[in-house]
């Protein structure tokens, strides 16, 4: 196929193979679909993964905390109507910060389209990032991502279950609404027996995990789409739509309000590339893994938008502000009743816990292919003999969540927490997979590619601005916890100096 970096075609030439040279050799065995794993999942079970670590916690979390953070308000606080600032909050921003996270995502996926159908290999951005960077970026990435982003998203998922299991407890014993039937740890502690209960269910093989994906992933539509229909069914109004569409004042500090509110919804649009973790066990993956990101990303956004119009169709701009914790329950139970949510909380419970299940099952899979590949602690590159799955990788990530969790708990408003302090550092290494797709270009023109970015001048510019304004403004409206992100992470280079000396 031609080289030429300028090919716009979506799907030019395709598998072939490429002359071998010194730059290829090292990471030849990226380009092939070669695996020991088994290759169980079709394109079903990849767009099923694809929507079930996207639709986790953050739709049924996350607008209460971006309406906040949209006011320039402060995200770690628990308000009343009272004490909301009048002329302050803004539909128009809250949604803004919804679409511009959205794109930014359906973008990036165009770069991991590419990246995927490339190098269907188990890790997802740490394949791309070994063929394309030397070793020491690969490894960071790789250590950030267990020891700061990827664990902590399990917490924080994790956390949204036990609070919305208080809710679920609390209505049905007569607790308020709006009051939590739990402390803070009974809540950790629930998060800690979901965390392990699936932890240990994705040991026993990659088939059942399959087919739990397909069960949730239904589940969670169907609870979403009974909330667009209830709440629009209810005495709402649509004026609460732009009442008030645009805060009193716009300058500066309103394009930090939005990328604060960004902060949370790029957690609520995360783990679209989930399926790219799993590739080495997906049917036919140089097809199913593109298509799976573009199908699970487009309806997500949909339904993201359709939920969120519905939330504000039975509560104002301010109420979701209180509601915050169970937005999602407090809405249902407004347009349906009590027991509308009841309901409602339950089915936020299946979702979250079938998301803990995505997470635990896909990320493993990272550490699997570091230590593989020399990068990690030995013990996780073994695979179960008879069930085919890492566990070992299964077993310690599942320890490193433990201690986020005990943090978050101690630490109190762990959600916003566990976010916050990934945030940041997810974008540093967010930029460099993303600018991969040009680094491999330039670095291997001859490598397949069945799949190509289109308009590609365009879309790389315009991913990685995004991605850039996003770590500034992080930076700083979150300086304290995307330091210990960065300091965390920074402790990878003891552990690389060791393998460096292992070598020789």
């Amino acid at each position: 196929m031609s080289g030429d970096p300028n090919n716009a075609d979506p799907y030019s030439a395709g598998p072939g193979s490429f002359e071998a040279n010194p730059q290829t050799e090292a990471v030849d065995d990226l380009f092939t679909e070669d695996t020991e794993l088994e290759r169980s999942l079709g394109l079903t079970e990849a767009c099923s993964i694809v929507i079930g670590r996207i639709i986790g916690s953050g739709i049924f979390r996350t607008p209460g905390v971006m309406m906040i953070a949209a006011a320039g308000l402060a995200t770690s606080t628990e308000y009343s109507l009272v004490d909301i600032p009048p002329g302050q909050v803004s539909t128009g921003l809250f949604f803004l910060a919804w679409f511009i996270g959205g794109i930014a995502t359906m973008l990036g996926a165009l770069c991991y389209a590419e990246l995927v159908a490339m190098m269907p290999k188990s890790g997802g951005p740490y394949a791309y990032l070994r063929a394309a960077y030397p070793e020491f970026w690969t490894f960071l990435r790789g250590w950030a991502m267990f020891f700061v982003s990827e664990t902590a998203s399990i917490v924080a998922v994790g956390l949204v279950f036990a609070e919305y299991t208080g809710f679920f407890y609390g209505r049905l014993t007569g607790v308020p609404a709006g009051e939590s039937a739990f402390d803070k740890w009974t809540v950790g502690g629930i998060a800690f027996v979901i965390i392990w209960l699936l932890t240990f269910a994705n040991t026993f093989g990659v088939f059942l995990s399959g087919i739990m994906q397909n069960i949730f992933s239904s589940l969670k539509i169907f609870a979403l789409l009974s909330i667009v229909a209830f709440c629009f069914a209810g005495d709402g109004s649509t004026s609460n739509f732009t009442n008030p569409l645009w805060p009193d004042e716009l300058g500066w500090g309103t394009m930090f309000a939005v990328g604060h509110a960004m902060r949370y919804g790029f957690f609520a649009y995360s783990g679209w590339e989930g399926a790219t973790y799993v590739a080495e066990e997906v049917k036919n993956p140089r097809r199913n893994l593109p298509l799976s990101l573009f199908v699970g990303i487009g309806g997500v956004m949909l339904i993201y938008f359709a939920v969120n119009f519905a939330y504000l169709y039975i509560l104002p701009a301010e109420e979701v502000i209180v509601a915050k914790r169970q937005i999602s329950a407090v809405a249902m139970e407004n347009a349906a009743g009590v027991l509308g949510g009841i309901l409602i909380a339950f089915f936020v419970m299946l979702s979250t816990f079938g998301n803990v299940s995505t997470q635990v099952l896909v990320k493993a899979r990272t550490w699997y292919a570091m230590a593989r590949d020399g990068l990690f602690f030995k013990p996780m590159a073994k695979i179960h003999p008879v069930h085919r799955t890492p566990n070992n990788a299964l077993y310690l990530q599942g320890a490193w969540a433990t201690v986020l969790l005990i943090a978050a708990t101690v630490a109190g408003n762990g959600y916003e927490r566990m976010i916050d302090f990934f945030s940041f550092t997810s974008a540093v290494f967010n930029v460099s997979t993303f600018a991969a797709v040009w680094v491999l270009r330039k670095k291997l023109p001859d490598a397949p590619r069945p799949f190509r970015v289109p308009l590609f001048y365009v879309v790389l510019p315009l991913v990685l601005l995004i991605q850039v304004w996003f770590m500034l403004v992080t930076l700083i409206t979150a300086p304290v916890a995307s330091a210990l992100g960065i300091a965390l992470t920074c402790t990878g280079l003891l552990y690389y100096m060791r393998i460096r000396k292992a070598r020789g």
